[in-house]
C-alpha cells in the first residue's frame, strides 16, 4: 500500500504551566503525522516526545519526517530508525487507523471503532504540586472524583510530608490518594514518604526515586520489600526493552505506562500481559490525537482496570488540541468522539 506522508510539528503552550520534580513544563513540543492512502483515507499519530523521559527531541524527530519522503510504502515507514520511538509509535498509530477501519468494516462502529473489553473507566483528578493541592481537592471531589494524584519531590520534603494529613483528611469517603515524585527523593526521603504512607489511603507511591540513581533497581525493588504501600514505575519504564527487565526483574508492583513513548506499545503491552502485571495507563500530556491512541489501548486492556492518569484536562491553551472533557470516568464513546482531523487542521 502507498501512503502520501505529511507531518507537522507543533508547539503549544499550557494553560498553566505543570510543575513536576523535572521542573516547570510551559509548553509541549512535537510532531504530528498524517497518512494518506490513494483512496483518500487518512490515519494520523503523534510523536509527543519527552527528552527528559529518555525519548527523542522534537528536532530529531521532525528532521527524521523530512528525510522519510511524500510518497512511502510499508517498508520505508517500517524503516524509522528504533531510536526515535515517539515518532515511530505516531506512524504506528496512524497505520493503525487504517487496519482498524478495515477489522471493523461492516460493524455497529461504522468502520472507525475500537474493539473494547471496557466501556468505561475511571480517572484520576491531577492535583498540582504544593499548597495549591489543598483548594484543588474540593472542586474535584464535588464534580464525583475518587482517585486523586499529587505531585510531590517538587518543594521542601519536610514542607510536602507535614501536607500530608491535611491532603488526606480533605478527600472525599474512600478515596485513593496516588503520590508522584517523579524520581526526585533519594533512599533516606523515600523511606521517610513510605513510612508516613503506612495506614494512609495511599493508592501507591509512583517513581521515588530516579530512574538513573546509582543502584536504582535494588533501591526500589527494596522500597517495594521493605513497606505496605506499592510502589509504581514511571520514568523506570520508558523504552520498549524496560519492561521485560523488570518481568525478568521479579517486580512485585504497578506499571506506570504512557503508550505515546514506546515505539512498540502493542509488543510491550503484550510482555505485561503475559505477565499478568498490574498497569496503570497515564497521559504524556499529548494533545487529543495522541490522547486517542493511548485511550483506546486502555480501553482494549484485558487486566485490573485501574483508574486512567489522564485527568489533565483542559491543558492547552488553545482548547482545540484537548482531549475529551475530563469527568471521573470516561467512556470509550468519549474516545472515539475526538476528531483528529480537527487538530491537524487547527496546527495550520
Amino acid at each position: 500500500m502507498k501512503y502520501r506522508f505529511q507531518f507537522r510539528r507543533y508547539r503549544l503552550p499550557f494553560r498553566a504551566a505543570v510543575r513536576t520534580a523535572h521542573g516547570v513544563w510551559a509548553e509541549r513540543e512535537g510532531v504530528m503525522v498524517r497518512l494518506e492512502d490513494e483512496k483518500g483515507a487518512t490515519g494520523l499519530g503523534e510523536a509527543a516526545v519527552m527528552p527528559w523521559f529518555g525519548t527523542e527531541t522534537a528536532d530529531a524527530a521532525e528532521a527524521a519526517c523530512r528525510e522519510i519522503g511524500e510518497w512511502v510504502d510499508e517498508a520505508r515507514l517500517e524503516s524509522v530508525p528504533v531510536g526515535l520511538r515517539c515518532l515511530r509509535n505516531a506512524i504506528g498509530a496512524a497505520r493503525g487507523e487504517f487496519h482498524l477501519r478495515e477489522e471493523t468494516k461492516g460493524t455497529e462502529q461504522g468502520g472507525t471503532g475500537v474493539k473494547a473489553k471496557n466501556l468505561f473507566l475511571g480517572v484520576a483528578a491531577l492535583l498540582p504540586a504544593g499548597r495549591g493541592v489543598l483548594e484543588a481537592i474540593g472542586p474535584k471531589a464535588e464534580a464525583g472524583f475518587r482517585v486523586f494524584k499529587w505531585k510531590v519531590g517538587v518543594g521542601d520534603v519536610a514542607d510536602e510530608l507535614s501536607m500530608l494529613d491535611d491532603v488526606c483528611a480533605a478527600l472525599p469517603s474512600g478515596a485513593q490518594l496516588r503520590l508522584d515524585a517523579n524520581g526526585a527523593w533519594d533512599r533516606r526521603k523515600a523511606e521517610r514518604w513510605m513510612e508516613r504512607c503506612a495506614e494512609r489511603p495511599v493508592e501507591f507511591v509512583e517513581q521515588p526515586v530516579a530512574a538513573d540513581a546509582r543502584g536504582a533497581v535494588d533501591l526500589l525493588l527494596g522500597l517495594a520489600g521493605d513497606f505496605p504501600t506499592p510502589i509504581a514505575l514511571d520514568e523506570s519504564l520508558v523504552s520498549d526493552g524496560d519492561a521485560e527487565r523488570w518481568i525478568g526483574a521479579g517486580w512485585p508492583g504497578i506499571y506506570v505506562v504512557k503508550p505515546s513513548l514506546f515505539g512498540d506499545v502493542t509488543g510491550v503491552l503484550e510482555k505485561l500481559r503475559k505477565a499478568k502485571a498490574q498497569v496503570v495507563f497515564s497521559s504524556a500530556l499529548e494533545t487529543a490525537v495522541g490522547a486517542r491512541a493511548a485511550l483506546r489501548l486502555a480501553f482494549g486492556w484485558g487486566g485490573e482496570a485501574r483508574a486512567l492518569g489522564f485527568g489533565v484536562w483542559p491543558l492547552f491553551a488553545d482548547a482545540r488540541f484537548d482531549g475529551p472533557y475530563v469527568a471521573p470516568f470516561l467512556r470509550i464513546e468519549d474516545v472515539e468522539r475526538i476528531d483528529v482531523e480537527a487538530v491537524w487542521n487547527a496546527l495550520s
